[in-house]
């Protein structure tokens, strides 16, 4: 399997805490809602944030949060695919991983 961030695949994504990880993810959602009206450019992010949803997925240190991070990225599915299941868009699932993404920036 190819992946686009090549540099995180190998071993450097394990090593990020939580946070860091779905403040990364966050960054893509963020990506996706600017590039909305670009087909190609959407589509190039919804590959990279779930790319980066399953290397969090598969990481063993969050076992017990499961749940959490299967369901955001159903969550997120369901947003980029028209949100007929859940009504969450692209902005609620912005708002949810900024906060990851400033806990992260703030244990710096």
């Amino acid at each position: 399997m190819e992946f686009q961030h090549q540099s995180l695949a190998a071993g450097k994504w394990f090593t990020l805490s939580l946070s860091e990880q779905l403040g990364n993810i966050g960054s893509e959602v963020n990506r996706a809602i600017s590039a909305y009206g670009d087909k190609k450019r959407f589509e190039r992010t919804i590959f990279r944030a779930l790319e980066l949803f399953d290397l969090t997925i598969n990481d063993p240190r969050w076992i017990n949060r499961l749940k959490e991070i299967t369901r955001a990225r159903e969550f997120f599915c369901d947003a980029i695919y028209g949100n007929k299941e859940y009504e969450t868009s692209l902005e609620d699932l912005n708002r949810y991983f900024f906060y990851f993404a400033y806990a992260a920036r703030s244990k710096r």
